[in-house]
């Protein structure tokens, strides 16, 4: 990136990976479900969200504190989204990303598809708090050996996603082509699901986990667990009465379900529903610090972000990762003195 000024803000880097990366590569990235009308809404609903400041008051205003989550303080409210297939756009993968978000104060979510072996992530990450998130592998025995295997990460906290049984519609990235290269398969699971083009619907329907499946996760875990993908109220109170210990409110960016509301949109009515019983937690379409205050304004304890980072892991590894996030920070930081 030398023959271009560096980045001034996290944004910066969505917008130089869409010019840098390869076609194929970039409707992994960037692309979304069907006409990708959820992503647009995760944006449409973030940008015309507005925050009223205060500017008459007793005191100057404090430096914002980060949360605390589960007993853990944290130095800031983000959070490292789970992303797939890390080896796709840097050599490094979730080794660069994992050691940056620490060494920025921000707890990375392992994924499920991580590119990288998980023992070589805890090794990395020393003593540091790792949380892993959870696809659900078809069945609970299968589900079993998953979390079996992730324990080498020794996770504070546990996520499984719901809202991705099945992989979306993606005619962006079916267009351009895209394989996965060997270097970027998952490294750490025994098999690959059915893919959502598979004609055996009974095959597509068999990878959600029911309510059952959630109260046997629930059961079979000690640690803090929580729900990835909750977008509805009476989903969110099912969850608290299950015993999980927070949610994350999300569309998975817009990548799976086209007709989905923005996430943002969902995040008040569920933080009322559930906020006093579990900490909630936002994702979607996050990139910039007001993001990040709008999303804390609705409700959220913390937020994940995800394509930023990726981005910036493309364009310049770990030092990448680590001053992106370090944007992100000061941009948070910036809009809350002005609140």
């Amino acid at each position: 990136m030398s023959d271009t000024p560096a980045p001034v803000c996290a944004e910066d880097y969505l917008e130089l990976a869409q010019r840098r990366l390869a076609p194929d590569v970039a409707a992994y990235l960037f692309g979304g479900a069907e006409a990708e009308l959820a992503a647009r809404r995760n944006r449409e609903a973030l940008d015309a969200a507005t925050l009223i400041p205060r500017f008459v008051r007793e005191t100057p205003p404090a430096p914002p504190n980060g949360p605390t989550l589960f007993g853990r303080r944290h130095a800031s409210p983000l959070l490292l989204a789970p992303i797939a297939h890390q080896r796709l756009f840097h050599p490094d993968g979730e080794a660069a990303s994992v050691l940056a978000a620490l060494a920025q104060g921000v707890t990375p979510i392992v994924s499920s598809l991580a590119s990288t072996p998980w023992p070589q992530l805890r090794q990395l990450a020393e003593d540091e708090a790792l949380w892993f998130q959870i696809y659900w592998q078809g069945d609970r025995a299968a589900t079993e050996r998953l979390i079996e295997r992730a324990a080498a990460l020794r996770p504070e906290a546990w996520m499984i996603t719901l809202d991705a049984p099945i992989g979306g519609l993606r005619w962006r990235l079916w267009r351009s082509g895209f394989r996965l290269p060997p270097q970027a398969v998952p490294a750490n699971l025994e098999a690959q699901a059915p893919t959502q083009r598979t004609h055996d619907l009974a095959a597509l329907l068999a990878l959600a986990p029911t309510h059952d499946d959630l109260a046997w996760l629930r059961d079979r875990l000690r640690q803090p667990l929580l729900a990835k993908g909750v977008l509805h109220e009476a989903d969110a109170e099912a969850l608290a009465r299950l015993g999980y210990d927070g949610l994350v409110v999300s569309n998975h960016g817009g990548r799976t379900f086209d007709a989905a509301p923005a996430s943002l949109t969902q995040l008040e009515p569920i933080a009322r529903a559930v906020g006093e019983k579990m900490t909630v937690l936002f994702d979607g379409g996050v990139r910039r610090g007001s993001d990040v205050a709008k999303a804390l304004a609705q409700g959220a304890s913390a937020v994940l972000v995800g394509r930023p980072y990726v981005a910036a892991l493309a364009l310049e590894g770990a030092h990448g990762v680590a001053r992106c996030l370090r944007l992100l920070r000061d941009e948070y930081a910036a809009v809350a003195a002005l609140l």
